[in-house]
């Protein structure tokens, strides 16, 4: 034990000293201000890597037989319950409180993995997206892939469009798919490098669902940014990102079918990024409404920590320690008609 505990506190000082300073002092002031005294005790799970968890979501095209009771053995169990709205039988993802993290699989050519570890509040938006067998489903966004590997693991897309803008990222992203989904099922799928925001003018009605997980300031990454001129930059360039986002929600309007839905989601608290993205483009878009989503986060209540006080049509996941899931903002719309 106390060889473990001397372990930790090297571990803590080792990474106490990446945090990136500018970076925290930016997100005291702003997040103080917009949570209130949620803050801290998130704050306190944002800057402590080892207090962290991780999910396994379970490929339902590469099962291991002995893999689940290996998982319940060493503390894990199912993570989301039957009483959601939406939880097809082959959706299988083990959490468990304790921190740490099982070991990752190695990507080889030919064999597929048979898991994907993830922040558990990144399935989410998957959950919400409520994909069925043959609808059309765009994800504006994909890279790394996690989001449209789980969408595969609820539904058989009639098509399935995963898109990725960045170079490299989209090579992420292809890796992604080719280690977790088979020959047959890869014939659904369309892997493009377009700009999302392009991707409603080229494809005007096309989906039933898209998902949009936007570019946004990663609040757990940023803050052990190694190079602090960078994390300035960033900061500077932070006001940006919602204006690319609502274009990129605008595209995805623009994409679905009249009666189709879209989820939105980030992995950051900024308001700026989330609600009041949300707020513009139903105020700018009058052929969009809001979708309830609240009992979805009932539903999930004892997995997650979510903010009070915020609309029916969205939820903002808070980390806590025992529940270190999140940062993640989740909003749904429809759209009602053509114009």
């Amino acid at each position: 034990f106390l060889l473990s505990l001397k372990l930790e506190k090297k571990t803590k000082g080792k990474l106490q000293k990446q945090i990136c300073q500018v970076v925290l002092d930016h997100f005291e002031k702003q997040y103080t201000a917009e949570l209130g005294d949620a803050w801290s005790s998130v704050r306190d799970v944002l800057t402590s890597p080892w207090c962290w968890q991780h999910a396994l979501l379970l490929n339902r095209f590469s099962q291991n037989p002995g893999l689940e009771s290996s998982l319940a053995e060493q503390g894990y169990h199912p993570a989301f319950s039957a009483a959601l709205p939406y939880l097809p039988a082959a959706f299988r993802c083990y959490t468990r409180t304790a921190p740490g993290r099982f070991p990752a699989q190695k990507h080889q050519p030919g064999r597929l993995k048979e898991y994907y570890l993830l922040n558990a509040a990144s399935l989410l938006p998957v959950l919400a997206l409520e994909v069925k067998d043959g609808e059309d489903v765009l994800d504006l966004c994909a890279a790394p892939g996690g989001k449209s590997v789980a969408v595969l693991q609820c539904a058989y897309p009639g098509h399935f469009h995963c898109n990725e803008y960045d170079d490299l990222r989209s090579r992420w992203l292809e890796q992604t798919i080719e280690s977790f989904i088979p020959d047959p099922v890869l014939n659904l799928i369309t892997v493009s490098k377009l700009d999302g925001r392009q991707i409603g003018d080229l494809q005007p009605e096309f989906y039933d669902k898209v998902l949009v997980d936007a570019p946004c300031s990663n609040d757990r990454s940023w803050l052990f940014s190694a190079d602090p001129q960078q994390a300035v930059l960033r900061l500077m360039q932070r006001k940006e990102l919602s204006s690319l986002q609502f274009q990129l929600l605008r595209s995805a309007v623009k994409a679905l079918r009249p009666g189709g839905s879209l989820v939105y989601s980030t992995c950051t608290l900024s308001k700026a990024e989330n609600s009041d993205v949300i707020n513009l483009i139903l105020n700018s878009c009058r052929n969009v409404i809001p979708v309830d989503i609240s009992e979805m986060a009932r539903g999930v209540s004892q997995e997650f920590t979510f903010l009070r006080g915020t609309q029916q049509h969205e939820l903002l996941v808070l980390p806590e320690k025992g529940r270190a899931w999140g940062p993640m903002y989740v909003a749904k719309l429809k759209k009602v008609s053509s114009t």
